[in-house]
């Protein structure tokens, strides 16, 4: 069991839906705490905030590991008020959420990269990953904020707010403004599907599709209703994607 955890608040954070705010110094992961305590049937709103993990997790079962104190690494608990079917758009919300958040705190300019990262030109800011459990959604984010030497795995690939800006902002500060304007999207579907197309880093790019059975290549044409990726292949035909990775291969014009 971890240590016990330091609640925190901020009057930023007061009138939405999240709280209370456990902050633990280690925990294996923040969506696997959340993931039981929402089959103890925990209320939405529940959020855990680590300084490491030891066992995070990324999207297909990969490793998300980052030096303590180097990301902010949070999840949340929902109990989400729309159709099953359109769930990922609330995942599309927390992206956005950390778009408006690394603005606001570092007049950092970043888009979605579909289908759950934050990019700044190309190089990744921040990781989601939502997991399901009965009628429960948890979303999870990490969210670099003070890496200098990335390791050799994603030196190329990996960026982090302290160098797309000058400003030294504390993790507290863009967790409070972060849950904030999450809490103002999850319940307005629309508006998440008109700013993510706005603010997408892949809509109108050559792109590969990595599914599981199988890749193919095509243009990034449109987000459905639920926040699925629209790709017309090579030969002209359109294939709506859910789930997989996507590569950008050529930049928008």
């Amino acid at each position: 069991m971890p240590a016990a955890p330091t609640i925190w608040t901020d009057a930023r954070v007061a009138g939405t839906r999240f709280g209370p705010v456990r902050w633990y110094d280690v925990i294996d992961s923040t969506n696997r705490l959340l993931i039981d305590e929402a089959t103890r049937g925990a209320a939405e709103g529940l959020v855990a905030v680590a300084d490491s993990q030891t066992a995070g997790r990324g999207r297909l079962g990969r490793s998300w590991v980052a030096p303590p104190g180097a990301s902010l690494l949070v999840s949340v608990l929902l109990r989400p008020h729309m159709r099953r079917e359109r769930w990922h758009l609330a995942t599309l919300a927390a992206g956005l959420a950390a778009v408006a958040a690394v603005a606001e705190t570092g007049g950092i300019d970043a888009g979605l990269k579909w289908p759950n990262d934050v990019v700044v030109e190309d190089r990744k800011l921040a990781g989601l990953l939502a997991e399901a459990t009965g009628d429960a959604l948890v979303v999870g984010m990490g969210l670099n904020v003070q890496w200098n030497d990335f390791p050799p795995d994603i030196a190329l690939t990996a960026t982090a707010c302290n160098l797309c800006s000058d400003r030294a902002i504390a993790r507290g500060d863009r967790l409070a403004i972060w849950l904030r304007e999450l809490d103002a999207r999850l319940d307005a579907p629309d508006r998440v599907l008109a700013e993510a197309t706005d603010r997408s880093a892949t809509l109108g790019r050559r792109v590969r599709v990595e599914l599981a059975d199988g890749t193919f290549e095509g243009d990034a044409q449109a987000l459905t209703a639920a926040g699925h990726l629209v790709v017309r292949r090579v030969d002209g035909r359109d294939q709506t994607v859910s789930a997989g990775d996507v590569v950008h291969l050529r930049r928008r014009d």
